[in-house]
């Protein structure tokens, strides 16, 4: 009997076990408190703006490429920029000028195929020493065109604010292809020759074979030893 009674407490005493461990609570993850976890959600935005602010900062920080520096905008005085009458006026009075200055001008110019005058050819602000002029080409003593011209350095405009200049053609060919192009330029599509005159200033014609010959004139009458290559003669609209 005392065998049984020991068996059945030795029973009781292993469920008693057992049932403790079945009833021990479970484990749980330990997790942030409340107030701690909404705060660290909070700060996640500050922290991202902070970035972007100091990203922003070094951006500016940066050095920008240097620009290129501006040219000098073209200037084309306003005294240059005539009406089609008052161009005609001046080239007029030009070519009454040559005739009274060179003798036998009225004779050359009736013999040529064309002739383009500049009355007034000025310094401009475009470039340093640089000059603009508009003129008219006259055909049979009629213009039927108008011209300007633009040079980026005018020896002749050493001391000079302004000259008068005439370009002859003497052959129909060098005329018909100055007439053709779009912007003809002196010493690239055809050469100017200066002529002086001699000593009585008179034209020695004889001596003048270039299809292409031109006159200055400053303050002071004809001037010589000049060059107008680099000048650029283009057709405008009067």
């Amino acid at each position: 009997m005392k065998k049984g009674i020991l068996s059945g407490l030795g029973l009781l005493f292993v469920v008693g076990i057992l049932m403790a461990g079945c009833s021990k609570p479970e484990e749980k993850k330990a997790e942030a408190p409340p107030e701690t976890k909404q705060t660290m959600e909070q700060q996640a935005p500050v922290v991202e703006q902070q970035a972007a602010e100091m990203k922003a900062e070094e951006a500016e920080k940066v050095e920008p490429a240097a620009e290129p520096a501006e040219e000098e905008a073209a200037t084309i005085p306003e005294e240059a920029v005539e009406t089609a009458n008052a161009i005609d006026v001046g080239v007029d009075a030009t070519l009454e000028q040559f005739k009274k200055d060179i003798k036998g001008g009225d004779e050359f110019l009736q013999s040529a195929k064309g002739v383009l005058v500049f009355p007034k050819v000025i310094k401009a602000g475009f470039v340093v020493g640089g000059a603009y002029g508009e003129g008219a080409l006259r055909i049979g003593g009629k213009t039927v065109d108008y011209y300007n011209t633009v040079a980026a350095s005018y020896g002749f405009l050493i001391g000079a604010q302004s000259v008068r200049t005439i370009i002859v053609f003497i052959q129909e060919d060098a005329l018909k292809k100055f007439r053709d192009s779009k912007g003809w330029e002196a010493g690239v599509d055809g050469s100017v020759t200066l002529v002086n005159v001699c000593a009585a200033g008179t034209i020695d014609t004889t001596n003048i074979k270039d299809p292409i010959v031109g006159f200055v004139f400053g303050n002071k009458g004809l001037m010589a030893d000049l060059s107008l290559t680099g000048s650029k003669y283009t057709k405008i609209v009067r």
